[in-house]
């Protein structure tokens, strides 16, 4: 194997995109660049002068933003390792997912022409766009109904985060739109295609979200008789806007074209890979390519994927996919809607500003001075107890009509004890799945920890570790996985013959390793938190499981409220001295 080969791993992130140039010998990451997106998660308005306000639930983006992290990523994480873009064996990307988008038969988005550029229904649909909730509602109706076994694959319920949720939401409520579609395709394939030339699309995203059974002897749809169910428009939907063929993870999708070979600097005909979804690469990457292991991606929401040697069906789990994460397994994934979008959230909007000068005063961030705070806490000393659906719930509920939810406030409750009682929310989320996972049989003896969260906040995989009593280990890179578990699949979409590798596991084996941080549950918190997580069952579920609808009369409620408020006509505001006179 040549010494000096180099593979490129792009991982597609929520807010921003990363390029790592990883060596083949021995997974050391020689560079990398961040490129954030320009139009971010778009859920207020269109980036378009005169938008009309977007309604609630809805988050989008700009494709445009996708194409800039090629341009501007890939030269700037070759010049920083110092590689030039002929020692390049082969590159992948990974995305998040579903994150699907309307374009012509060439692959152009909707949302590039000048007809349909103010139109929100033909821009891309972030995977955390819940406005189609309804829509996911009314498949999982139908699908049990009909007895479809999608319904079985997904945990008994489809999501309103996924593909064919969010093409129903097209069809019911812009028709016009969606008969100008030609491709519905999910971003991970779409920037394949803009790789390559050609539309070549991921077996492991279209198992995962998109309703395709994975079989040895090829994959399948439901019937075009479900598809008209759901609506008539729909019935001939698979084999001509979404195509039957499908490629399993680490195939070559074709050569980077000559365009991109200028923008980039890298050799036309490089090998690309077929696309992945951005936390499945991440197993691999930390080490776990056998079963009983369970990889925790932690960032703006946590996936979850755990290895079986079997077929077993757990309640709301995001899919159970053969071949789907390493070939010869069984993958399973389920996840939380939010978890560092919980945090944020907290930052942004609830923190009081003497705490943001104490921070400055003590030259740390907001962050950091919150997690020493939260960390002198001793577990339960809060008396605070919070439900983690701020986003909804993604496993095991399935359910984005879910809302947040804390308990136990007094006149005393301090800022750092409502910090902590968020982060052991989300601890009790993962518990929660570790549970239902456990419940059918599929073992979960180790944790591993990856992404953002899991490198910069010690305290939150301490809770962690101490709420799931179980060991977590970190892998070398811990906020750059995903990126690795992408170059990895370069390294065999490239193939021994230019220096690569034959199999997954034979590159997670030359190119991944673990660092040597591990958390370990402590005794005397572990059996506080055992009492304090049967309390988080019980409001779980009361208010996920049908003893209180308020959540959801909540939500209705406040939509019915802002569509008034927007239809209303303008009020012209009183003159200021009318407003003073009344007031005397």
């Amino acid at each position: 194997m040549a010494r000096d080969a180099f593979v490129l791993g792009i991982d597609y992130g929520t807010e921003s995109g990363r390029v790592v140039v990883v060596r083949v010998r021995d997974g050391v990451m020689a560079g990398s660049a961040t490129v954030p997106y320009a139009d971010g998660v778009i859920s207020e308005r269109l980036p378009l002068p005169g938008s009309r306000p977007l309604p609630a639930e809805w988050a989008l983006q700009n494709p445009r933003d996708y194409l800039r992290v090629l341009e501007k990523g890939v030269p700037r994480a070759l010049r920083q390792a110092g590689v030039r873009g002929e020692r390049v064996i082969g590159l992948a990307t990974d995305f998040t997912c579903s994150t699907p988008l309307p374009t012509t038969a060439d692959g152009t988005p909707l949302c590039f022409l000048p007809a349909w550029r103010r139109e929100p229904h033909a821009w891309v649909k972030l995977w955390k766009h819940h406005a189609a909730q309804p829509q996911a509602d009314r498949i999982t109706e139908i699908g049990r109904a009909r007895q479809e076994e999608f319904v079985r694959v997904y945990g008994g319920r489809y999501s309103s985060e996924w593909f064919f949720a969010k093409l129903l939401q097209v069809v019911e409520e812009n028709p016009s739109v969606y008969d100008a579609i030609e491709r519905w395709i999910e971003a991970a394939d779409w920037i394949v295609w803009q790789l390559c030339g050609a539309e070549k699309r991921s077996a492991c995203a279209a198992g995962y979200k998109a309703m395709w059974i994975a079989r040895r002897e090829g994959g399948a749809f439901p019937s075009p008789g479900f598809f008209r169910a759901l609506h008539p428009s729909l019935e001939n939907v698979i084999g001509t806007r979404v195509p039957t063929a499908y490629y399993p993870l680490g195939a070559c999708a074709g050569g980077l074209t000559p365009y991109w070979a200028r923008k980039t600097g890298l050799r036309a005909g490089t090998p690309v890979a077929i696309g992945n979804v951005d936390a499945h690469g991440a197993v691999p990457a930390c080490t776990v390519t056998a079963p009983g292991r369970m990889v925790m991606v932690m960032g703006t929401s946590i996936c979850h994927l755990v290895l079986g040697e079997s077929r077993r069906w757990v309640e709301g789990m995001c899919g159970v996919v053969q071949d789907g994460v390493i070939p010869g397994l069984w993958g399973y994934e389920a996840g939380q809607s939010a978890v560092g979008d919980i945090f944020a959230w907290f930052f942004h909007r609830a923190v009081p500003a003497a705490l943001e000068r104490e921070a400055r005063r003590a030259g740390v961030s907001l962050a950091d001075w919150l997690e020493r705070r939260a960390a002198a806490v001793p577990p339960g000393a809060s008396g605070l107890l919070a439900l983690d659906w701020w986003n909804g719930n993604r496993s095991v509920l399935v359910d984005a009509g879910l809302s947040g939810l804390m308990v136990g406030f007094g006149l005393e409750t301090r800022s750092e004890e409502i910090y902590r009682a968020l982060i052991e929310a989300t601890a009790f989320g993962t518990r929660q799945i570790i549970a239902a996972f456990e419940s059918q049989g599929v073992a979960i003896e180790a944790l591993y920890a990856c992404g953002g969260l899991a490198e910069k906040n010690q305290l939150l995989m301490q809770i962690y570790a101490d709420v799931t009593g179980r060991e977590i280990r970190l892998p070398r890179y811990p906020q750059t996985t995903s990126a690795l578990g992408a170059a990895l699949h370069a390294a065999v979409a490239a193939g021994p013959a230019a220096g690569g590798y034959a199999s997954i596991q034979a590159a997670a084996q030359a190119m991944a390793s673990l660092e040597r941080r591990v958390y370990r549950p402590r005794p005397a918190a572990q059996a506080t938190y055992d009492r304090l997580f049967e309390e988080y069952r019980a409001l779980h579920d009361y208010f996920g499981r049908g003893g209180s609808l308020v959540m959801k009369r909540l939500k209705a409620l406040r939509d019915e409220c802002r569509s008034q408020a927007a239809a209303a006509p303008a009020r012209r505001r009183p003159a200021r001295a009318r407003i003073q006179g009344a007031a005397s």
